[in-house]
């Protein structure tokens, strides 16, 4: 039963109660307060995978997935991808408000002049076997700078934390440009200050030492769109294990490097790679209807990738502001005959006509075509989730310091429901 502000839980066994409070957002359900739980009744509540428990208080994003909501700092995200570029949105994330233009003028140049990574830092990738995963040279760098800049790391310091969040917004497109000039054997290529933030990513990733590197400004903006888009998702499990990390006090590198393996698994960065993959295995339009059958079929481990979400159940919203930049690349490029697309939109148009996709509300989300776009843009698949991890710092280095300043906050320490052996005795091993 419940009234306006608290809930009560009654145990039938016991017969006993106990009054819960209830919170409230601006927006979004309410939550029952069971901090005082285990004190008033000796149980734990039982949540694998905290799908229905909220960690923290937040004022940074909100997802409606019945609705297909998503907000930065309470802006849609469809109007922050058509009217601002991917700087303006990190500094609503670290800031809370848009930027004015003197702002964003102040803010461009304090990131821009802190895109150099350490020389010496250079010599971290040297010890990296040739074909190492980028994502692998990517954790051990990022934990590295920690190193470089270890007088700064006063984590109840505004200054301190503010310094290292420039510091891992500038320099990530650096890092995750020399794992991707690493990985292929290609020169090192230094940041640019006369470039744009994307614009110097994409310098870093293509251009050679031997001639200019042109920029496409429509390619720059389909990858600012996909940075924008990829900034921030609320309490996902890389952004709940930066923030647990952080809880416990470690410098803002170490807690970032946490996110970015995490983000590492398959189960999380790595969609848009195995929608890419999915398509590859379809091979053929033809092929369609045989591929959503076997999606269908309960025993047949078959996956239609890119479809559906977990937390979307209704459509993703940056789903189709990504199927507009796949366009506008593939038009720019000539690559509307490209097989692959050709193959993604026939799927795209029968998934979107079955009956069992419909029920199910399976809509595409947003890695079904930002696999697409990037491949477009000259992109390795497995640099993929490494421009995921480079895009979603911002939103980690905002959560970061929002939990340590949050005076709420204590060290994350989960509880579990024990299933193993009760108290037993050791028997000496001459008689076991």
């Amino acid at each position: 039963m419940t009234d306006d502000n608290h809930v009560i839980l009654q145990n039938e066994t016991t017969k006993t109660s106990c009054e819960l409070p209830v919170l409230s957002g601006t927006i979004g359900p309410d939550v029952i307060d069971i901090r005082t739980l285990s004190q008033k009744t000796g149980m734990f509540t039982y949540d694998p995978g905290f799908t229905s428990t909220a960690s923290c208080s937040s004022t940074i994003t909100y997802i409606d997935g019945d609705q297909g909501v998503l907000l930065y700092r309470g802006y849609p995200i469809e109007q922050l991808a058509e009217k601002c570029d991917f700087l303006e949105v990190c500094y609503l994330l670290l800031k809370s408000e848009l930027p004015t233009g003197r702002e964003m003028q102040g803010f461009v140049k304090e990131v821009t002049y802190h895109t150099m990574v350490h020389d010496q830092l250079t010599n971290f990738y040297k010890g990296f076997r040739r074909d190492a995963h980028p994502m692998a040279t990517i954790v051990a760098v990022v934990g590295a700078l920690s190193a470089f800049y270890h007088h700064e790391l006063d984590i109840r310091c505004p200054i301190d934390r503010n310094l290292s969040a420039i510091r891992l917004i500038a320099k990530m497109p650096t890092i995750v440009a020399m794992s991707h000039r690493y990985s292929t054997g290609m020169p090192f290529m230094y940041p640019q200050n006369r470039l744009g933030y994307v614009e110097n990513f994409m310098h870093m990733m293509h251009a050679t030492p031997c001639e200019d590197y042109v920029q496409n400004p429509v390619l720059v903006r389909a990858m600012d769109r996909i940075m924008i888009l990829h900034a921030d998702h609320e309490q996902n499990a890389s952004t709940s294990t930066v923030r647990l990390a952080g809880s416990s006090g470690a410098n803002p590198y170490a807690c970032i490097t946490s996110g970015i393996a995490c983000l590492w698994g398959a189960a999380h960065g790595g969609a848009n790679e195995a929608v890419l993959r999915m398509l590859e295995e379809i091979g053929d339009k033809s092929k369609i209807g045989e591929f959503i059958k076997r999606a269908k079929d309960k025993n047949d481990p078959f996956r239609l990738m890119g479809f559906g979400h977990r937390v979307y159940k209704n459509h993703d919203p940056r789903a189709k502001l990504m199927r507009n930049t796949c366009h506008e690349v593939l038009t720019e490029l000539g690559l509307h005959d490209d097989p692959l697309f050709e193959l993604a939109l026939e799927l795209e148009r029968i998934a979107l006509e079955d009956d069992y996709f419909i029920e199910k509300k399976l809509y595409p989300n947003v890695d079904f075509y930002s696999g697409i776009v990037m491949r477009a843009l000259g992109i390795p698949t497995v640099m993929f989730t490494a421009i995921f991890a480079m895009a979603r710092s911002v939103g980690w280095i905002a959560h970061w310091d929002e939990m340590i300043s949050d005076k709420e906050q204590k060290i994350g320490r989960p509880r579990q429901l024990y299933k193993g052996p009760a108290k037993r005795d050791v028997i000496a091993i001459s008689g076991r």
